[in-house]
């Protein structure tokens, strides 16, 4: 289960072509392989998300390159944080992802959730429907690719998906932990107590981790789940160097390349833990006191600097130790 992941979300770097992006990539994996973290992610998006970069910037299939780096990685579990259920029909989701456990040698993670970037949905031709159809949605894919990834033979008659007896082979290597990634305290973190291994709080403050712990374990107790069952970590978004002034000129070198205003400079620096160190080692030490088990971090403005990994991967460590 997750204690420490590392997340690539972002594909475009200072200085790096299209064509040398992969290479990148790779480097990051074995880096965080390297560092300790026991988990590799990356984003199951087509266009990167606001906030981080605009659409048309370059974006991976994330199972295409989930399969790649397990042929340059020997121990990190690697994942989608998370899938959208909305891009794949459940049954070709669950070959999917076995697919990736036997490619890894029994590395895989199936984290998925309900899917919310409409621009990509229109733009894309996927269906994204209401609020309601996703998450209804979610849970019939639940039934369907959980059974189906423990060598169940499934049919399911849903409102949205209909599958007839349908057969998984060969079957995962390991036994595929599921994760759901999201923070919606009636739908996410009821499907989290009924079906899943590990939740992941994907947004929100660290203030309000508590209240959902306090509700993830309401939820199980109502449906007789024992709560110390599931690991939950929070993601985090992190630019971190040896010095303040290092982080800076990280955060401008990147902003560069993206051509961001020093507007959306400053407010990169309200959404990220920033600096040296010692004050993201701070705010980090700061999560996990809200009672969570573990963390998964990216830095989406200086991973391609692949010693800010090691830096991360040591603070990292020191606060999920306690």
């Amino acid at each position: 289960m997750t204690r420490l992941g590392y997340q690539i979300p972002n594909f475009t770097y200072p200085d790096i072509l299209e064509a040398g992006i992969f290479d990148s990539v790779v480097a990051q994996a074995r880096a965080a392989e390297a560092a300790g973290f026991d988990r590799v992610f990356v984003m199951d998006h087509f266009y990167q998300l606001p906030g981080i970069g605009a659409p048309e910037e370059p974006m991976f299939e994330c199972y295409s390159v989930l399969s790649a780096l397990a042929q340059h990685t020997e121990t990190v579990r690697l994942a989608a944080l998370v899938t959208g259920n909305t891009y794949r029909h459940p049954t070709l989701l669950a070959k999917t992802v076995t697919a990736l456990d036997h490619v890894s040698s029994g590395r895989a993670t199936l984290g998925i959730g309900a899917g919310w970037f409409q621009l990509e949905h229109d733009s894309l031709g996927f269906e994204f429907g209401t609020f309601t159809d996703r998450f209804e949605k979610l849970e019939e894919a639940l039934q369907i690719v959980i059974p189906m990834l423990r060598g169940e033979k499934v049919s399911l008659a849903g409102k949205h998906y209909q599958v007839s007896e349908a057969v998984n082979s060969p079957l995962p290597v390991s036994r595929i932990p599921i994760m759901i990634g999201g923070s919606g305290e009636k739908k996410t973190l009821r499907m989290v107590a009924e079906y899943a291994d590990e939740s992941n709080l994907s947004s929100g403050p660290i203030t309000e981790i508590p209240h959902k712990l306090e509700v993830l374990e309401e939820h199980c107790e109502r449906l007789g789940r024992d709560r110390s069952e599931i690991v939950v970590t929070k993601l985090q978004m992190v630019c971190v160097a040896p010095t303040m002034e290092e982080a800076e000129s990280d955060l401008h070198e990147v902003a560069a390349a993206k051509g961001w205003s020093d507007e959306v400079i400053e407010m990169a620096k309200m959404i990220l833990i920033y600096g040296d160190p010692d004050t993201v080692g701070e705010k980090l030490q700061a999560c996990m006191d809200t009672g969570i088990d573990g963390m998964t971090i990216n830095l989406a403005a200086n991973g391609h600097k692949t010693e800010r990994i090691g830096l991360l991967g040591e603070i990292g460590l020191a606060a999920t130790a306690s």
